[in-house]
């Protein structure tokens, strides 16, 4: 089994009172601090507007990219194209995000939501669009519709947003982003969850840290740190790919 990435190992840690650390007057501080910031011009005026501001240029310029992608998920599986599963996004409004269809037709419906190490569901096509992040690309749809942000709480499966209480309910009053803390830390979810039950292991083993990055992300919320975040991924990113291309590996991202 694969270790996370270290990426937390240089932000700064959680606070103690995200893990629920039994301090009252510490908890009522964070809790205060995350009000603040799902409550401020930050999240919910600059956010949503600069997102589209940028994605639509930037979808209009890799259009020629995305058309080849297109076409051969189409010669490799055949139609649909994309992979429009349900998540829960912003306070708790449950959106369709967008993805490059990397698995066979009705892939929920023969396996679970968490893709397993070595998934027999992911076509060839699909491997390799995993291996390079390039199945992530049309999420830039989600932003153009105000569903998502580059940067924020990675989107999670609706039979999870359902359960959040306590300071997880702050995540959902974020919109769900690209990329965050934990979908640095868990880059390589699957090689994490492993082969065996994929579902039963991220539940056991990640889900609650995942959370706590969510959290995390709440509390450092800034241009700073979302300027800061989408970097690492970038850079991760084309470390994948430059992997892939001269040595043949990669890593598989989230479910």
């Amino acid at each position: 089994m694969a270790e996370r990435s270290d990426v937390s190992e240089h932000l700064t840690p959680l606070d103690n009172a995200a893990s629920g650390e039994p301090n009252q007057d510490r908890e009522q501080s964070f809790e205060r601090r995350l009000e603040r910031r799902v409550s401020g011009p930050y999240n919910l005026i600059f956010k949503p507007i600069v997102g589209p501001v940028i994605a639509v240029p930037l979808l209009v310029t890799l259009s020629p990219v995305l058309t080849v992608i297109a076409l051969a998920i189409i010669v490799d599986t055949g139609l649909p194209v994309f992979y429009r599963g349900e998540r829960g996004g912003f306070r708790g409004k449950p959106f369709r995000i967008y993805k490059f269809r990397t698995m066979v037709r009705n892939a929920d419906q023969i396996g679970g939501g968490t893709t397993a190490l070595a998934d027999p569901r992911i076509t060839r096509v699909g491997r390799l669009l995993r291996k390079t992040k390039l199945d992530e690309f049309p999420q830039l749809l989600n932003i153009i519709r105000s569903e998502m942000c580059f940067v924020g709480p990675r989107p999670e499966l609706l039979q999870y947003t359902r359960q959040y209480a306590g300071l997880e309910t702050y995540i959902s009053k974020v919109r769900p982003g690209i990329t965050d803390f934990s979908s640095i830390e868990y880059i390589n979810l699957d090689e994490v969850v492993g082969a065996g039950d994929a579902d039963a292991a991220y539940e056991r083993d990640v889900l609650q840290r995942k959370n706590q990055l969510r959290i995390h992300y709440v509390e450092q919320m800034s241009p700073l740190t979302d300027l800061r975040l989408f970097v690492i991924t970038v850079v991760r990113a084309v470390k994948g790919v430059l992997r892939h291309i001269f040595k043949g590996g990669g890593s598989h991202g989230d479910n």
